[in-house]
């Protein structure tokens, strides 16, 4: 197994542990708290709890842009992309891909250096204060700018994802008839 295809499977399992992760958690900053049975509601808290992440519990407009940017634009993604990496070699991916991936890194420069830098409250639900808090809560956002960089750079300098590369599973070019 080449590289390659080790990188896609790493995509096909982050796209498809992101299909529950936005319709199980991330979209309860968003939809109506009738929405979501009382487990999936504890387990927000407990995470936002534990890791100090005051965003999930009580996110400011600008991370509900992005929630809502996730819910909307990337949710749709998410089974055609892990679709695409778990057959692979799907050359058609590549620009929504790219799209996909600058998006998502985009998104996440904001956040991280809120986490970093942002001077948090104490009360209602306390941000990290201390900076093994605010490292561990960039940990847990990390693997989101990431592995789209990762994605990002394979879609931009893989031969396999070229335009012009030949053999893959991509729309097939028509001969010219003399």
């Amino acid at each position: 197994m080449g590289i390659l295809r080790v990188l896609e499977i790493i995509f096909f399992f982050y796209f498809a542990s992101h299909i529950p992760i936005t319709l199980l958690i991330d979209l309860q900053a968003l939809l109506p708290t009738q929405v979501y049975p009382e487990q999936l509601k504890y387990l927000l808290r407990w995470y936002g709890s534990e890791f100090r992440d005051p965003m999930m519990l009580d996110p400011p407009a600008w991370f509900k842009s992005f929630i809502l940017c996730e819910a909307l634009l990337q949710t749709p993604f998410f089974p055609v992309a892990a679709y695409a990496f778990l057959k692979g070699g799907c050359r058609w991916i590549r620009i929504p891909a790219v799209v996909y991936s600058t998006h998502v890194a985009t998104t996440l420069v904001p956040i991280l250096a809120h986490i970093l830098y942002h001077p948090f409250p104490t009360e209602p639900h306390p941000g990290p204060q201390t900076q093994k808090e605010r490292w561990t809560l960039v940990a847990i956002y990390a693997p989101y700018l990431l592995v789209p960089v990762m994605l990002l750079l394979t879609m931009l300098f893989s031969p396999a994802y070229s335009p012009g590369a030949q053999g893959g599973k991509g729309p097939a070019k028509s001969k010219k008839i003399k």
